[in-house]
């Protein structure tokens, strides 16, 4: 008995000690070393964490003028495993003005997409109304939140096509390592600058910690906020962008398919870029974005398309003085060649149609540029590839295939915005494949007068004259001069150091010069002279033809035109195309000198401006119901005829079944055309 007592009483001892030491250590478990994130767990209930977007970087033009910054705006958040049994629909319904059906449709749909767990915006951009309202009476809502971010403001609402828009941050693109940076609820570039300097413009984000009550309500910072962390803006952007000058020329291609471009020969900094449609780049902010991408990208007239980068096109005359100077370079010709154009080129069997048929057009290469004449820069063409230092015209064309490559022709130039097309310059393998390894320079004479499988983006046709007028070397044309206020910065390091095709004698290049000075004061260009500035410019007519349903239909022409200005240290290069626009001189030539005018003038004199509202008021949206009206007239016509055929006509009606089939595969053709590029 008297041990039993002595053991019970040493076991309440023990007992008496264990218990608090299994306290402490469990206490020293949880609140030190937090096992199972219980600290975590209590922390989460007590601090929220809030993240502060950056402000991207502020986008500036030459003359630093604010081009693009920034606004705060606020989405409505919504983290469904929060909302409790009291919460007041209808209430929140009313501060943010919009329906209770709506209300429930948008949660239901960002539990399905994103589950009970993870925050989701269902409402973005909320007025400023709403966002006061909200913020008096957020403490009434479990599991909403407002979350701020930076929006983009267009200060002089122009470079929709350069500057592209911002979204959030996809799923699939978080899915991919290259976004791993990012998170849910994180906004990203979309084309243009924005996507191509994401880097720069981004920033970094900080963090805010708020403490909350019991029932969730901030009741001020966490600890003073001294664990707070500020968010870093995006590095500022100064671009060669002149904003006065690309106001100016997004007006003049109003209600017009093409592009116009601008650029500084001494460093390839990008004066204007213009992609005609143009549109108001405020259409891709706001919570109207989504509604706006959806209607550009259905438009038929394709605004969101940019034609100087992505739209190709056989460059026309415009490509004439490359011409000249390989076949200055490969001393095929001199200055002073001439050749007896009548009108027509008829030395490879089939006869090439000229502009021009008096005497003495094409005496020499200076005439033969400032007349354009076809018939000699496709013999000259013909001569070089042909040429006897090369065993074969397929090594001639193979060379030539070079010089175009040395001149940027055939691939990327390296632009600072994405998706630019590497247009295209025909090869020997091309031509092997076409005519089954049996070819001469007859088959491709016309590349010598830019038309046939030569094709140029705006962008190129604008570069080539920035080689010319630097007498053989071109810096890659981009948008961005310095980041944060470093133009020797990382990023812009391949624009920095100028391409040059050294073999080509600068006296090759004041030739060629002389003939496009001649085009402005007494040739085919002489829209855009100007009295007290020497202009060189080249006009084009590029001939326009679509496949439809295998059947070749021609259209209205494309006007092109290019220049740089003044003939001595130039500043400016440009070049525009006009689609459908007929002769070069037409269009795009007033709406380069126009260009040019404004950028050295930093204005349009008054003897001009007619001129410059005409430009702006023209529509020259092509109408192809002329073309269309007629294919279906004629199939008509065709299904008539054969009504009346009588059966002992076998043979006459075979005949007009065979015609009928073309016909209608016009016919055909014609309704693609409506379905696909009319979108009627």
């Amino acid at each position: 008995m008297a041990d039993f007592t002595q053991n019970r009483s040493v076991f309440i001892k023990i007992l008496f000690v264990a218990i608090p030491v299994i306290i402490i250590i469990r206490l020293l478990f949880l609140q030190v070393f937090d096992i199972g994130g219980y600290k975590q767990q209590s922390l989460g209930q007590a601090i929220y964490m809030k993240k502060v977007y950056a402000p991207r970087g502020i986008i500036y033009d030459r003359k630093n003028k604010v081009l693009m910054n920034n606004s705060i705006v606020y989405d409505l958040v919504v983290e469904p495993k929060k909302i409790n049994a009291d919460f007041d629909s209808l209430y929140l319904c009313k501060l943010i003005n919009v329906s209770i059906e709506d209300l429930r449709h948008q949660i239901k749909k960002v539990i399905i997409r994103n589950g009970w767990q993870k925050p989701s915006a269902i409402y973005k951009n909320l007025s400023p109304t709403a966002v006061a309202r909200l913020q008096e009476n957020l403490y009434d809502f479990s599991g909403i939140d407002l979350v701020e971010h930076a929006e983009r403001n267009f200060n002089y609402n122009c470079g929709g096509s350069i500057f592209g828009y911002i979204n959030e941050v996809s799923e699939s693109q978080l899915q991919n390592e290259k976004y791993a940076s990012y998170q849910k609820g994180d906004y990203i570039g979309i084309n243009g600058l924005e996507n191509y300097y994401e880097d720069e413009l981004k920033g970094k984000s900080g963090v805010q910690y708020l403490l909350r009550d019991v029932k969730q309500r901030i009741q001020g910072p966490y600890k003073d906020g001294t664990l707070d962390s500020a968010a870093t803006p995006g590095n500022a952007l100064q671009l060669y962008l002149d904003a006065d000058l690309q106001k100016l020329t997004e007006k003049m291609m109003a209600n017009k398919l093409g592009s116009a471009i601008a650029i500084d020969p001494k460093t390839g900094g990008i004066l204007a870029f213009a992609s005609g449609p143009s549109f108001d780049p405020k259409l891709l902010t706001g919570s109207n974005k989504g509604n706006n991408l959806s209607k550009m990208l259905n438009d038929a007239t394709k605004p969101l398309f940019l034609r100087p980068i992505q739209a190709k096109y056989p460059p026309g005359s415009t490509f004439k003085p490359l011409t000249a100077l390989v076949a200055l370079d490969e001393g095929v010709i001199t200055p002073d060649y001439g050749f007896a154009c009548t009108g027509g080129y008829s030395l490879c069997g089939r006869r090439i149609a000229c502009t021009h048929n008096g005497q003495g057009h094409a005496r020499n290469l200076a005439y033969a540029i400032a007349n354009s004449c076809n018939s000699y820069f496709c013999h000259i063409f013909r001569l070089a590839i042909d040429s006897k230092k090369y065993d074969n015209v397929h090594v001639g064309l193979e060379k030539w295939h070079q010089y175009m490559n040395d001149f940027g022709l055939g691939r990327q130039m390296g632009i600072d915005i994405p998706h630019e097309n590497s247009g295209n310059i025909p090869d020997s393998s091309y031509f092997n494949r076409i005519y089954n390894e049996n070819w001469n320079s007859c088959n491709m004479a016309i590349l010598g007068m830019g038309q046939g499988e030569v094709e140029m983006t705006p962008l190129q046709m604008a570069n080539s004259m920035c080689l010319i007028a630097n007498r053989g070397s071109y810096f890659i044309p981009h948008f961005v001069r310095a980041i944060n206020g470093n133009s020797n910065h990382p990023a812009l390091k391949k624009y920095l150091t100028p391409k040059v095709v050294a073999h080509i004698a600068d006296s090759s290049f004041e030739y060629v010069i002389g003939g496009m000075q001649a085009v402005v004061d007494e040739g085919t260009g002489k829209i855009a002279h100007m009295d007290d500035v020497i202009v060189c410019a080249k006009t084009g007519t590029a001939q326009n033809e679509r496949m439809i349903n295998g059947v070749r239909v021609k259209l209205q022409n494309h006007s092109m035109f290019v220049a740089f200005a003044p003939r001595q240290n130039p500043r400016i290069a440009v070049a525009v195309c006009i689609e459908n626009a007929g002769y070069g001189a037409s269009w795009a030539g007033p709406i380069a000198s126009l260009m040019i005018e404004q950028y050295l003038k930093d204005s349009i004199t008054e003897k001009r401006k007619p001129l410059l509202k005409k430009m702006e008021d023209a529509k020259i949206i092509p109408n192809y119901t002329y073309i269309l009206d007629s294919l279906d007239k004629r199939t008509a016509r065709a299904k008539e005829a054969m009504k009346h055929i009588s059966a002992d006509s076998l043979k006459r009606a075979n005949k007009i079944k065979d015609s009928l089939k073309r016909r209608e595969d016009l016919a055909i053709g014609a309704y693609l055309f409506r379905k696909f590029y009319l979108k009627k």
